[in-house]
């Protein structure tokens, strides 16, 4: 099996002790790592063993294998569309 780590580019960080109303940093948060034989079957395993990620906002997520070659491996998926 290969593994994989799930991405949203959806969401938003504050700096530590921040008194800012609005978010000060955008950036990616990481879902998970899962592990399959392909990106979809990754992604199946990372909601089945992470719930919670239903009942989230999030999502447009992306993920890559853990691989030196990890760029060309990018593929995107919907939490809303998928369940």
């Amino acid at each position: 099996m290969k593994h994989y780590v799930f991405l949203t580019m959806e969401g938003y960080t504050f700096q530590p002790e921040s008194e800012a109303t609005e978010p000060d940093i955008e950036n990616v948060q990481m879902l998970g790592v899962a592990s399959g034989v392909n990106q979809r079957d990754a992604f199946r395993r990372l909601v089945t063993d992470n719930p919670w990620l239903r009942e989230t906002t999030f999502d447009e997520v992306y993920c890559y294998e853990l691989a030196p070659d990890f760029a060309a491996s990018r593929t995107e998926f919907s939490l809303k569309a998928e369940y």
